[in-house]
């Protein structure tokens, strides 16, 4: 039997488009060989223009068996939620994995539905969702799959008894007395980091207090020149490649590092929320991402996107751990060798580089400035975790991995890890529940403690691993 499909190929510009356009034929090729008719137009939506022309032409169509909004590359999660809301059929969300081969995040699909499932868990918009090349195996039943109703996934989230842990009274104790310096708004479409500063001090204790990216960038123009210099010559020694990059951006980006110092300072900051993109390109002229590395390997976590939630989660981490913490994307997920990648741009601390790598000075693939840091994680055993908002529930999720020692996946700061459960399932857990696509990473097994700062709060557990 022919279906109906409604799709809308959504994408964003500063990825690799050719790619782009190469994965998107691919898939609607995948649709066709599945026996699935499309209404709507072939070409990429970059923008909400383009989105919604691809809405109103699958509007004028008598009847469509599913909405499927492709993700070819990543986007924010505004497009989505606004076509979720039209629909009156069900919604599917396709996205589109890329090899892993050392070279930047071409299409970073994954992180991109990540995102969607979150926004629509928090909207109680329900969905369907498959992550899968277009020559997978089995596609067709998968693609067909896509025009079933959508399950309401539930999930057992048992309390913790209480127990006695002196780390995870360490950690309240420090909640209590914390401040989060959030510097500018988190971006539009970004629902993983929103947050409610009253609630979270209720929740936690813990203080924040906003900062605009003026501010920031008006300290860091008229930081002193002999200070960035140490910054530099501090850099210098642990890091390859510095004289390779834009001098005149370098500089600008240890300047920024003088801004974040002088805030968490100044404000008596334990952890940062950064607005890392698109202003301080646009508007300052380099990345942010080096600066917040070089802060979280000081001992103040920073979480780029302005994720206030995420910066309390390195926080708690970066108490059991008692060294720097990271906060990454999870981007790739490989269920046939049963792996995944973390990755960002390039904020992981130096700290946590493969001794057998020389960590390097680079700039950001998308926006070609510096300074980012480039290496492979070290292997070892890891706890993620992740302060978690999703379907407007909170809760602590936890999950257990080891890092593989592995050729880099991707550019910037990335590792190749493997979780305590199968990466399928993980994957399931992840988008069925709609979490953030912001994970907190420590070295190390703190999942008992974490069980118990859980229970310190009140919120139920979610190990997903």
């Amino acid at each position: 039997m022919s279906l109906t499909y409604g799709v809308v190929a959504l994408a964003r510009s500063t990825f690799d488009m050719d790619f782009a356009e190469e994965m998107r034929s691919k898939a609607f090729a995948a649709l066709q060989a599945a026996n699935i008719d499309i209404i709507g137009p072939e070409s990429l939506a970059c923008d909400v223009a383009q989105a919604n022309e691809a809405l109103a032409e699958i509007g004028s169509a008598k009847k469509i068996d599913a909405l499927l909004i492709l993700q070819v590359t990543f986007t924010d999660a505004s497009m989505t939620v606004q076509i979720a809301k039209s629909a009156r059929v069900p919604v599917a969300l396709w996205g589109i994995p890329e090899p892993r081969i050392g070279g930047r995040l071409r299409l970073n699909a994954y992180c991109g539905i990540n995102l969607a499932a979150h926004a629509m868990g928090k909207a109680d918009l329900p969905y369907n969702w498959l992550f899968a090349v277009p020559d997978s195996v089995g596609l067709s039943d998968k693609l067909r799959a896509l025009a079933d109703e959508p399950a309401a996934p539930e999930i057992d989230l048992p309390e913790i008894d209480a127990a006695e842990d002196t780390a995870a009274d360490k950690v309240i104790t420090k909640l209590r007395s914390a401040r989060i310096s959030v510097i500018g708004e988190h971006p539009a479409g970004f629902d993983t980091c929103e947050y409610d500063a009253s609630e979270l001090n209720e929740l936690t204790g813990v203080e924040v207090n906003q900062v605009s990216l003026d501010d920031a960038f008006d300290k860091a123009r008229n930081s002193d020149s002999a200070r960035n210099l140490r910054h530099r010559e501090k850099a210098d020694e642990s890091l390859a490649g510095l004289a390779e990059v834009d001098q005149v951006e370098l500089d600008r980006s240890f300047r920024f590092l003088s801004a974040l110092e002088d805030i968490s300072r100044e404000q008596k900051a334990d952890g940062l929320a950064v607005r890392c993109w698109p202003e301080t390109f646009t508007e300052f002229g380099c990345a942010a991402c080096g600066p917040m590395a070089m802060m979280n390997e000081a001992g103040i976590p920073s979480a780029c996107e302005a994720d206030v939630y995420g910066s309390v989660t390195t926080l708690m981490l970066q108490e059991l751990a008692g060294e720097p913490v990271w906060m990454a994307d999870l981007v790739d997920v490989d269920e046939q060798d049963n792996s995944a990648v973390l990755w960002h741009c390039g904020l992981a601390p130096l700290s946590m580089c493969d001794p057998e790598v020389t960590p390097t000075a680079t700039i950001h693939t998308n926006r070609k400035m510096p300074l980012l840091h480039e290496f492979p994680l070290k292997p070892g055993r890891v706890t993620l975790a992740r302060l978690s908002q999703a379907k407007n529930q909170k809760k602590l999720m936890i999950a257990g991995a080891e890092v593989q020692r592995a050729p880099m996946a991707f550019t910037g700061t990335s590792g190749v890890i493997r979780f305590d459960r199968s990466a399928a399932k993980v994957c399931e857990t992840i988008m069925n529940q709609g979490l953030e696509h912001h994970f907190a990473l420590a070295y190390g097994d703190h999942r008992s403690a974490l069980r118990q700062v859980a229970n310190r709060l009140g919120l139920p557990v979610l190990e997903i691993a």
